[in-house]
């Protein structure tokens, strides 16, 4: 794909810039519109969605709510960082716009916790993927074969990216393609074969309505990680200011109307009680095979799971690499992050980023199992998310203040009420990013994880800091109107 074209063309790290962070116009860029559409399109589809219903039964249909208010909140993240990108097209997307507006050591910041957004929710769709492989091996789900399946299912792609292999692009192109044929069919047919008393009761979770709503958006969140993935490749895409908050806006639109219609047929096929059945926590396979009777459609519908799950790793392992790689641009991170192998790709990038993810899999999976595995990564891929999006809105605050300041209006009122509302929906993530249960450490997994490894960031940030010297932030500026 591009981005390892682009690897291949990068050598050893040059001297930091004083440009937020590689601002581009395009030129010898690959992507067009429609392969950023299907980059934004392809990252937010993954295994997510289809892990979900199983992750948010016990919440019951009330979950509905929930994923519609996550909506509204990714639709306003997809324009704000339409605007940004507009303002300012430089590889890196968040840690771009937020050390631009708030120096590097905030940028620094970011770019770690979005880092970790990268290889800790590549071992979210590890795990999520493990529940539709099981589905013809280990249908016991004996934990330690489900920790084997996981790492497997981290380290091909991994193995696959080192590879430089150049056909990788079109398995990712086929990859989603399978990915979008279960969701099309739920989200049409399926609908057809809802049953309302489904939906009763509503709210499963023994909580008011408002907790059961706060918990299962949390959860849902991570459904739509991803939608800020051109601006992190802005680098890579032909005319970025404008085909990047394009891209944007339709991937995460387009996404938006089959998880909301596939996610209600779901639901409207199947009670609650039975999607939280940990026998039918290959969610969408269930629901096929409830409509259709038997095993073989819900077979199918696994596979192409399987396929879209591994495509989708692929994908995000180049992520991994991506913002680190934008970051040492900047001397914010370790030279190791930019050194290519003799294949032309970031290995240490890769490498590093899925042996983190592995141990978050074994963590995770030490004294708790299936969905509590699950949304434990989940909810932490939430909070080291979320914290870059409300600084990125905060980004977009500070820039159109300047802006008024300086005379320009044009849209103020529109992007400023777009950042607000991001910016409310990323604090609720975090405030909501609780497991449920009655031990302390599973309750709080989340945190504690996401705390672990930020915490890391520290002594990193001690050690690059001498390499900054004078490179200071580029303000945000406007550069064309909205």
């Amino acid at each position: 794909m591009s981005l390892l074209d682009d690897w291949r063309h990068q050598g050893a790290r040059p001297k930091a810039s004083a440009s937020p962070s590689v601002p581009t116009d395009g030129a010898g860029a690959t992507l067009g519109l429609s392969h950023a559409t299907a980059l934004v399109t392809g990252s937010i589809i993954g295994v997510g969605i289809f892990s979900l219903p199983y992750a948010v039964a016990s919440y019951g249909p009330i979950s509905l709510v929930a994923l519609a208010v996550a909506t509204v909140g990714a639709v306003a993240l997809a324009f704000m960082f339409a605007v940004l990108a507009r303002r300012m097209p430089a590889a890196g997307g968040p840690y771009a716009y937020v050390r631009a507006a708030f120096g590097n050591g905030w940028g620094f910041s970011q770019a770690w916790l979005y880092w970790i957004t990268a290889w800790a929710g590549n071992a979210a769709i590890a795990v999520g993927w493990v529940f539709y492989v099981e589905k013809f091996v280990n249908r016991g789900g004996a934990t330690g074969w489900s920790i084997v399946i996981a790492l497997a299912g981290l380290w091909i792609p991994a193995a696959v990216n080192l590879s430089g292999v150049r056909n990788m692009g079109v398995f990712q192109v086929w990859s989603t393609v399978l990915k979008f044929v279960p969701l099309l069919l739920m989200s049409t047919v399926g609908l057809f074969f809802i049953r309302g008393g489904n939906f009763t009761p509503w709210n499963t979770s023994g909580g008011t309505s408002l907790s059961a709503i706060g918990g299962a958006m949390a959860i849902c969140l991570f459904s739509y990680l991803g939608l800020e993935t051109a601006s992190v490749a802005a680098s890579q895409v032909r005319d970025p200011g404008r085909n990047v908050p394009r891209a944007t806006i339709l991937g995460t639109v387009g996404s938006a109307v089959v998880y909301l219609l596939s996610m209600i047929a779901v639901f409207g096929i199947m009670p609650a009680a039975q999607l939280a059945d940990p026998a039918n926590q290959a969610s969408y396979s269930a629901a096929t095979n409830a409509v259709v009777g038997g095993s073989w459609a819900g077979n199918l519908v696994a596979i192409a799971v399987v396929i879209s799950g591994v495509g989708a790793l692929n994908g995000w392992t180049m992520i991994c690499a991506e913002m680190p790689r934008a970051a040492t641009e900047n001397g914010l991170f370790p030279t190791a992050f930019s050194r290519l192998s003799r294949r032309g790709v970031p290995a240490f990038g890769i490498v590093s980023s899925t042996l983190l993810a592995s141990v978050a899999v074994v963590i995770s999976y030490l004294g708790t199992h299936g969905a509590t595995v699950f949304t434990t990564l989940v909810l932490m891929t939430g909070i080291t998310s979320a914290i870059p999006y409300a600084f990125s809105a905060l980004a977009q605050i500070k820039g159109r203040w300047l802006d008024h300041r300086a005379g320009s209006t044009s849209h103020l009122v529109r992007d400023v009420a777009v950042a607000l509302t991001a910016f409310a929906m990323s604090v609720a993530f975090v405030y909501y990013s609780r497991n449920t249960g009655h031990v302390w450490y599973v309750t709080w997994g989340p945190f504690l994880m996401a705390a672990g490894a930020a915490l890391l960031g520290i002594p990193v940030y001690l050690a690059e800091r001498r390499n900054l010297g004078a490179n200071p932030p580029a303000p945000l500026t406007e550069r064309s109107a909205s």
